[in-house]
């Protein structure tokens, strides 16, 4: 019989598209023919919904821009992930790059054997170049925090013990999956840059392997570390419930020994640590970072006057001694004083006094980031000279007056949620704010990193962008938003905002300019944010962008993925009824259009279940809603010619609630064609027939032969279950009422009452289930249903059917059906006709040049 039709996506109000009997979706159709929206409060709802207007696998490896002779630093805004972007392309990733993921994914079977068959061991004779292991760390590390199918191998450090045969030199390591046996495994290993970012579980026991690291380390990272400065107060004890372990601060770790150190980010470090006593071993810092560190004092920094050339304070709250210290480093190139404005009360307010000092001193500043201050005074040009000429990047020209003493225009200018960033004249190529969608985009970029409270505003200033305007650097913007929620999977702002962004930037305005790979990198995103955050506007905003994609072409590269989160998603106890209409709409377009293998596959993982309970459950609340059609037609499409599925369906009690839902919902003819659909896919199976062959339903199939709802489709569908069950013969029809005869007579009239020239909403993707009841003469009637179904669509749709019907052998099946004896005269007449009209098909289409 047929499948079923995903309609559009779920959410009120319903947007209609042409239904399809088997099958709906077509190749290359996207569920998003029509846009969802979003919800317009910016503070409170990120839900995307329907009710906006209309509008028109592995993650992309890194790249790092460099300001002009800046020296790279560990957090900067240089430093961060995200940088420039190119155009979307779907050439393949560097050999090297797919090499080191193969290897990764298939350790035991390349570098590594097992021994003892649990511990994994490197082969002796592999032996690497520092190029290849730092590629293997780092690769190993965005993969565990990535992807979800990729599991963490405890032992993996270990097989870097050995600088004979592996050599590190820089690594970066983040979240929980590093321990402190992690960085023991590899104490002996000359490391030139070592960035540990929120390894919460580093303990003080790292701070004594870092020592092992002291004679080549020129980069370290500690950012977010906020334990490594604590050790159990006694090791040795027993710990219990009354006597649990006490975690100490260590107070006299310095940097004693490390002479080669040059770059240092101890960013988010826990509160008590003596940082002067800890950084005055050090003879030449060039960069520096004591992001959320509270200093009374920091004159202790002018030691290093004549090499500091970068210095992040963020969400410092400085002072007068502060700034007056600040003036003294004179080789600073960066400078980044700005602030959370949202995180506590500052006492302090930039002015004008301030700005100039700066300018005045370090004359070789090339980036500034003054974000997130509020100006005590006026520090801008009249409203007079803004209007006058172009915007211009001239230092002279600066709407910022202490900027207008600078040589030359700066490399880089932070001014997120500044009033400065709204000014004309802004003396820098690249700044951050909230003006334009550049500036966005920039702070987007330059934050996303460490910055989550920024990054999650500044995306929600590009979801403003999307939503209401043109994003004219969409791919840029994607990028960018893909990056910030990989970066921050449990963030909840970030998630919440990234996830709607997303929606917009995927949907048909800018879909051709996107590349296979990209689109495939945001299916990676929004089913890891699923998968991480069980939030609901989360899961509503991915579910909705999932509807931007071609399902299941899109998303046939997931598709146990996609299915498990989505089934997860229709669990009966989640009550969350918009997010419900989506996923079931989602699961009704994953099984179109895909083989019965991969259906079969989702029947396993309790797709058939899942579906009979949201209709339970809508039965006991006496609901008819979308989730119920929509649950109806899912089950159509994942029975069509995968009798497993119809078995499920049976086993369930398919019958049971098909009969309930008949007598509760008399006049719902939608629900009625996608159940009748559904059972003709149960009547295919002959196995499964005999469960047919009772009183009531046989009953029910004749009575709804007479019925006119959704134009022909219900009594088609009724009298295509029948012709299957009639197909079994005389001594299959184990009940007395109604007679066989009786309910034969009653398909003859109601096909005589069919218009052959129905236009249909339909897909079949294959004949064969109708061409099985040509050949035979146990049921004139059925070969008839059978020759009229394929008349109807070869008149109707013969570009589509008559090519399919040849294919698969239906004219040879019926020439010969029109020589036999037992056929009837009117079944003859009409099979000639489908012939007539193939014949006349292929004369038409015929290639007549030479």
């Amino acid at each position: 019989m047929g499948g079923s039709e995903p309609s559009a996506p779920p959410p009120p109000p319903l947007l209609s598209y042409p239904y399809r009997k088997r099958n709906q979706l077509q190749p290359g159709h996207s569920l998003s023919s029509r846009e969802p929206g979003s919800q317009h409060s910016r503070k409170v709802q990120w839900g995307i919904s329907l009710k906006q207007r209309n509008r028109n696998s592995r993650w992309g490896r890194r790249s790092t821009f460099f300001a002009p002779h800046l020296p790279l630093l560990p957090h900067s805004p240089w430093s961060s992930p995200v940088h420039c972007h190119k155009m979307a392309s779907d050439s393949p990733d560097p050999l090297m790059t797919l090499c080191t993921d193969y290897c990764l994914y298939n350790l035991e079977g390349t570098l590594c054997y097992l021994l003892d068959n649990e511990t994994l061991r490197l082969h002796p004779d592999i032996f690497l170049p520092s190029e290849i292991c730092d590629r293997l760390v780092n690769e190993y590390v965005e993969l565990v925090n990535a992807d979800t199918i990729f599991e963490h191998n405890e032992n993996f450090f270990t097989l870097f013990s050995d600088p004979r045969s592996t050599r590190l030199a820089r690594i970066h390591l983040r979240e929980d999956i590093v321990q402190d046996q992690d960085l023991e495994a590899i104490r002996k290993q000359d490391l030139v840059e070592l960035f540990l970012t929120n390894c919460e579980k580093l303990t003080a026991k790292s701070l004594q392997t870092l020592g092992s690291f002291s004679p080549t380390l020129v980069s370290l990272s500690l950012f977010g570390c906020t334990n490594i400065f604590y050790e159990e107060e006694n090791p040795g004890g027993c710990e219990d419930d009354l006597n649990p372990t006490r975690q100490v601060l260590v107070k006299d770790f310095t940097f004693e020994g490390f002479s080669r150190l040059r770059f240092l980010n101890l960013g988010q470090m826990t509160k008590g640590v003596n940082v002067e006593s800890l950084l005055r071993p050090l003879a030449s810092l060039t960069a520096l970072d004591l992001s959320g560190i509270q200093l009374n004092d920091i004159f202790f920094l002018t030691q290093w006057k004549d090499s500091l050339a970068s210095l992040v304070l963020y969400n410092m709250d400085l002072c007068e001694e502060h700034v007056q210290a600040i003036a003294q480093l004179r080789k600073l190139r960066h400078l980044d004083i700005s602030r959370d404005r949202l995180s506590s009360y500052y006492k302090f307010k930039l002015t004008q006094r301030v700005l100039n000092l700066f300018v005045e001193n370090l004359v070789n500043l090339t980036s500034l980031d003054i974000s997130g201050h509020i100006m005590l005074e006026n520090c801008s040009s009249s409203s007079e000279d803004e209007k006058v000429g172009q915007t211009s990047i001239s230092p002279e020209m600066s709407s910022i007056t202490p900027f207008r003493n600078l040589k030359q225009p700066l490399q880089f200018l932070g001014l997120f949620e500044t009033s400065l960033c709204h000014l004309s004249h802004i003396p820098a190529y690249k700044v951050t704010g909230g003006k334009s969608e550049e500036q966005v985009l920039n702070a987007i970029e330059a934050y996303t990193e460490h910055r989550p409270e920024i990054t999650s505003r500044a995306i929600n200033n590009l979801f403003d962008i999307t939503r209401i305007e043109h994003c004219n650097q969409h791919l840029r913007a994607l990028k960018l938003v893909i990056t910030a929620l990989k970066c921050h999977k449990y963030d909840k702002n970030i998630q919440v905002t990234g996830s709607a962004t997303l929606f917009y930037l995927t949907n048909a305005e800018y879909r051709l300019e996107q590349s296979i790979k990209l689109r495939r990198q945001v299916v990676q995103v929004v089913l890891s944010g699923m998968e991480s955050y069980q939030e609901v506007t989360v899961q509503r905003n991915c579910c909705l962008t999932l509807c931007n994609f071609s399902i299941p072409e899109e998303v046939e590269f997931q598709y146990r993925r996609v299915n498990e989160l989505l089934l997860n998603i229709l669990n009966p106890t989640r009550q969350d009824e918009s997010i419900q209409r989506i996923a079931v709409h989602l699961c009704n377009a994953l099984v179109c259009q895909v083989d019965n293998d991969h259906k079969e596959a989702v029947g396993k993982m309790g797709f058939v279940m899942t579906m009979l309970k949201l209709i339970q459950k809508k039965l006991l609340d006496k609901t008819c809603d979308q989730v119920m059609e929509f649950s109806w037609s899912a089950l159509w499409n994942i029975t069509d010619e995968t009798p497993n599925n119809c078995e499920m369906f049976l086993n369930y009690s398919g019958m049971k609630l098909f009969l309930e839902c008949l007598k509760e919902f008399p006049d719902k003819q939608e629900l009625h064609r996608n159940m009748l659909g559904l059972l003709g896919n149960v009547a295919e199976v002959e196995e499964l027939r005999p469960q047919l062959m009772t009183s009531q339903f046989i009953s029910v199939f004749s009575n709804l032969l007479d019925s006119e709802a959704d134009g022909i489709e219900v009594s088609y569908n009724a009298c295509g279950v029948l012709s299957h069950i009639m197909f079994d013969g005389p001594e299959a029809w184990m009940i007395s009422e109604p007679r066989r005869e009786e309910v034969v007579d009653r398909m003859w009239a109601a096909i005589q009452r069919w218009d052959v020239n129905s236009r249909r909403n339909i897909n079949y993707r294959s004949f064969e289930p109708i061409l099985r009841l040509i050949p035979q003469g146990i049921s004139p009637v059925s070969q008839h249903w059978a020759t009229w179904a394929l008349f109807n669509l070869v008149s109707v749709y013969p570009d589509k059917y008559c090519p399919l019907l040849i294919k698969e052998g239906g004219l040879l099946l019926l020439s010969d059906m029109i020589k036999m004896a037992s056929a009837r005269p009117e079944t003859k007449e009409m099979g000639r006709k489908v012939i007539e009209h193939c014949n006349n098909f292929m004369d038409e289409n015929m290639d007549t040049s030479r």
